[in-house]
């Protein structure tokens, strides 16, 4: 797995990172490794705890280290840095284990969804409206932080898998890789 090229796609709710996500790994003939927090979320009998949200980032690690094929691309839809921001933004405090963990990572580019389409309601978000800008703004600081190497994208449906796309393959020619 070590020469697999792995791509993140991060944001705010309801900005098409599953969509991207998928769509980007048929593209690139890749692996896509989706969500696990929603399906974690939903089959709670209980409001969520940071109890919760520990697991759930122990079994994104787990996860991403169970990942032994070598397919050239893995693209996750989220991954820790989500979970570090939601831990911030709901307990003002993280386990001092993840940034370790993210500190540690080896994500090749994060892609970061703009919030230029509109946020839909489901059972298992919970920030639209003015969190929806603010947690855009800290998903970048947070990048930013962490000296990540990352790219914005936006535009509607087609659009944005082609920007993505487009992103993806300036990337690879940055690197060399293509």
């Amino acid at each position: 797995m070590n020469d697999s090229i792995k791509i993140v796609l991060t944001g705010a709710e309801s900005t098409g990172k599953s969509t991207l996500a998928q769509g980007l790994s048929e593209q690139f003939n890749g692996i896509y490794v989706p969500e696990l927090a929603r399906s974690y979320i939903e089959n709670l009998q209980h409001k969520y705890t940071y109890t919760d949200i520990e697991e759930i980032a122990r079994l994104q690690i787990e996860k991403e280290k169970g990942l032994h094929n070598n397919q050239r691309f893995i693209f996750f839809d989220t991954w820790l840095i989500i979970t570090k921001v939601w831990f911030d933004f709901v307990y003002g405090k993280h386990p001092y284990w993840l940034h370790q963990a993210i500190s540690k990572s080896n994500i090749g580019l994060f892609i970061v969804c703009d919030i230029d389409i509109p946020w839909m309601e489901d059972p298992v978000r919970e920030n639209g409206g003015e969190n929806r800008q603010k947690l855009h703004n800290i998903y970048i600081s947070e990048l930013e932080a962490y000296n990540f190497n990352y790219k914005i994208v936006s535009g509607n449906n087609n659009q944005r898998l082609q920007n993505a796309t487009d992103i993806v393959n300036d990337f690879l020619k940055t690197k060399h890789l293509r």
